[in-house]
């Protein structure tokens, strides 16, 4: 089966393209062949292009046709008219990937299944990645142009740390230095190891059954903010000083961190799987985040050059917690 990834290294992406090769796909990626901590599979023929200049892309595919092609770095409703022009007609299954900061913020009701309504009022990524969505339905419906549209919630690999401020929160941790949790650290999160997220997605490809439909594909590991914290502090064998600060106190000194916490990760977010696992049944995730923890605790100590401390960002935090403590 042909398979085109529109992307393909980053830390979603990459998962996907080692197991797509594993399993025997002909696995193409186009992308501008700048990633160096994810590089493409050697099994994989790689398109050195960029999907913002789509003249040139239109140019480098010619006349290939592809089983299936998978955007991972769509998020306007210009990237996807870019798409519509250049696929259709000649794809078998088209796979947009969006993101579960789509659904009903703050959720109605948990867990959130595929039927829960699609509105952020807060986040414009997310809204973004609504509008989306909705013009690949309305292709589908007019045209029957064959989508499936994935809504990955918050996936990691043993590069990327779940707290705002990546290394920098680690290294606080590791010198005894407090950290902030939003809110009061008890909402319910969901964190997903990519390695766990690429047996859903690389499962639905080419799956006849997936067209026109949509999917989450996330872990049943249901954690808290501060068991997050924890588990990090605990694959670094320190204690973990946490200071909570309401999240629109974090919005007021960063916007960009606000808007992530406001529109997304404030509120409980649990996902009902069992639609993806009905079409996949080897989807299981098999990594708790204690485990990815270390992981990622393991990768970063490995080599001081990944220990890259972003003062800006830390004294930052120090002007959160201080005006916290302070009120």
């Amino acid at each position: 089966m042909k398979v085109l990834f529109i992307g393909g290294t980053g830390v979603i992406s990459a998962a996907c393209s080692a197991l797509a090769v594993e399993r025997g796909f002909d696995l193409y990626i186009l992308n501008r062949g700048q990633s160096d901590l994810r590089p493409a599979p050697p099994e994989a023929h790689l398109l050195l292009g960029d999907i913002r200049q789509p003249e040139s892309v239109a140019s480098l595919l010619g006349d290939m046709t592809f089983d299936v092609v998978v955007d991972w770095v769509a998020f306007t409703s210009e990237h996807i008219e870019t798409d519509l022009k250049l696929f259709r007609g000649r794809v078998g299954q088209y796979i947009f990937i969006s993101s579960a900061s789509a659904y009903q913020t703050p959720p109605s009701h948990l867990p959130i299944t595929e039927s829960t309504p699609l509105h952020n009022p807060v986040w414009a990524y997310s809204q973004n990645k609504i509008a989306c969505e909705l013009r690949l339905q309305q292709a589908y419906r007019d045209e029957s142009f064959p989508i499936t549209i994935v809504r990955p919630s918050h996936t990691y690999d043993p590069t990327l740390i779940p707290l705002r401020g990546g290394y920098t929160a680690l290294h606080r941790l590791r010198h005894g230095k407090p950290i902030v949790v939003h809110g009061d650290g008890s909402s319910l999160w969901t964190l997903t190891r990519s390695t766990d997220f690429a047996k859903g997605l690389v499962g639905l490809l080419g799956h006849p059954a997936a067209i026109g439909h949509a999917f989450h594909i996330t872990s049943d590991e249901w954690l808290t903010w501060n068991q997050i914290a924890q588990a990090l502090a605990d694959a670094l064998g320190v204690a973990a000083e946490i200071v909570h600060v309401p999240s629109d106190t974090i919005a007021k000194f960063d916007p960009a961190w606000g808007a992530g916490l406001l529109g997304d990760k404030t509120h409980s977010a649990i996902f009902d799987n069992r639609k993806i696992k009905r079409l996949v049944p080897d989807f299981v995730c098999t990594t708790p985040f204690a485990r990815g923890a270390r992981e990622i605790v393991d990768w970063y100590l490995a080599d001081t050059a990944r220990q890259t401390v972003d003062s800006a960002f830390e004294a930052m935090v120090e002007r959160i917690i201080a005006a916290q403590r302070g009120a």
